[in-house]
């Protein structure tokens, strides 16, 4: 399909971007760094390790997909690219589906480095400190593979307003929508205390905007809280099903915009 070299090239483009390259040192100097934050803090190490990583995992992964999600399109017009590229037989869509799927493999490479530093940095500090490497389980990937999925959906938010608006707006609606989607449940809570208009207000973004609370279970993992499968499920249907409607908004406005 045409949305696959759109994709790979979308790919290769990413990889060769410094902001990329300096997101991901600094997060992996964050990971390391957190076993001298172990050392300084009371507790289990290694809880310390996994949580300051995935939490850095998240952080970073948060920032690379907004950073190049809103230039995913905008970029494009501002250096007269997209012009030959639609002259080609492609579609808007495809070219959009295409733009989508090449940073969600750009995340996904990035994410999968991240974690392997997670997991080396866990390893080192057990074995630094003699203890049994008991904490270095496959449940930290159950927490990454959320942090994916939030990653996913962001970027199809940043991707949607990139398709209509400017780099910088873009950027400020996508935070925006990422930190108000973090705490829409403490929206919900205080709608029901609050009496007159600004509760349905409340309520009505708790229920358009993105729950991205659904996706943070480091608590619970790095803690060893038991976890019911049919979560998962639902919450990686609840993402999909989102960013297929923010995909075919993104679409539906993009096809109309006026590239002149």
């Amino acid at each position: 399909m045409k949305w696959r070299a759109v994709a790979i090239n979308t790919f290769k483009e990413a990889i060769r971007d410094k902001i990329l390259y300096n997101l991901l040192i600094f997060s992996l100097i964050l990971i390391v760094g957190s076993i001298l934050l172990s050392t300084l803090t009371l507790g289990e190490r290694s809880r310390i390790v996994m949580d300051f990583g995935l939490a850095s995992i998240n952080l970073f992964g948060v920032l690379i997909a907004i950073f190049l999600g809103v230039g995913l399109v905008s970029k494009e017009i501002e250096r007269k690219t997209l012009y030959t590229v639609l002259v080609k037989p492609i579609g808007r869509t495809e070219f959009l589906l295409g733009k989508y799927a090449g940073l969600l493999l750009t995340l996904g490479v990035n994410t999968i480095i991240m974690t392997v530093g997670l997991y080396l940095t866990l390893i080192w500090n057990q074995i630094n400190w003699h203890l049994p490497i008991t904490d270095v389980e496959p449940r930290l990937l159950a927490a990454i593979g959320m942090i994916y999925l939030q990653l996913a959906l962001i970027t199809a938010v940043a991707l949607f307003f990139s398709s209509f608006t400017t780099t910088t707006l873009a950027t400020i609606f996508t935070l925006s929508i990422y930190v108000t989607g973090h705490v829409s449940g403490d929206l919900m809570a205080m709608g029901k205390k609050l009496e007159g208009p600004v509760a349905p207000l409340l309520k009505g973004i708790y229920y358009m905007l993105p729950n991205l609370a659904n996706f943070d279970i480091k608590a619970q993992v790095v803690h060893q809280v038991a976890i019911e499968p049919s979560y998962f499920l639902l919450t990686f249907g609840y993402a999909v099903l989102y960013c297929i409607f923010l995909m075919g908004m993104a679409s539906f406005i993009f096809s109309r915009r006026d590239l002149k």
